[in-house]
């Protein structure tokens, strides 16, 4: 059995909303102004369509309509912010128990630091950086000049495996460059 209405039964439903009863006018939505109908006994839009090309459109829109009536008119019961009648409580939920709890691993061995200092890492020292084209490249020859997105005094990178780690200065030490360590930069930046 089907939940839909018959179009009768839409139609009726339809009537009595707008008041009609069973003997007025059933033009519907798209008849004249006042639910009078056409002389000819349906409407002038019925009148210059195909019957059944009009009524198939009509009766699902009179079903639609009357579907959607319903639906607004229905009074909802009351409810608080959690979606519940007033006065209910919500339900209290229990964990299931999921027999031994799993075996937490003892205290792991403590590393000792002495066995990371022959690891060998990575340090750079970034003075600056540019971009070249390469034709430009192709072009570089000894004593040309290649300028840098740093300004002089502007502090290096320093960047250990990839990582900027810190920040320095470039310092001339018995004529061999070295970097004096200015600012270690913190995790977050």
């Amino acid at each position: 059995m089907s939940d839909l209405l018959s179009p009768e039964e839409i139609e009726a439903l339809m009537q009595a909303a707008r008041g009609e009863g069973a003997g007025g006018a059933s033009a519907g939505l798209f008849g004249p102004p006042g639910g009078a109908a056409s002389p000819a006994g349906a409407s002038p839009r019925q009148a210059h369509q195909p019957a059944s090309r009009n009524t198939s459109a009509e009766q699902s829109l009179r079903q639609a309509e009357q579907q959607l009536a319903a639906a607004l008119s229905e009074e909802l019961p009351p409810r608080n912010m959690r979606g519940l009648p007033p006065g209910e409580a919500p339900a209290r939920f229990e964990f299931e128990e999921f027999g031994t709890p799993f075996p937490t691993r003892a205290a792991a061995p403590v590393f000792p630091l002495d066995a990371l200092q022959d690891v060998e890492l990575d340090i750079r020292i970034e003075l600056g950086r540019t971009e070249l084209l390469i034709d430009e490249v192709m072009q570089l020859r000894e004593g040309a000049v290649v300028p840098l997105d740093k300004l002089a005094g502007d502090p290096v990178d320093i960047l250990v495996n990839g990582k900027l780690l810190a920040r320095g200065e470039v310092l001339v030490l018995n004529d061999n460059f070295c970097v004096r360590i200015a600012e270690i930069l913190t995790q977050d930046g």
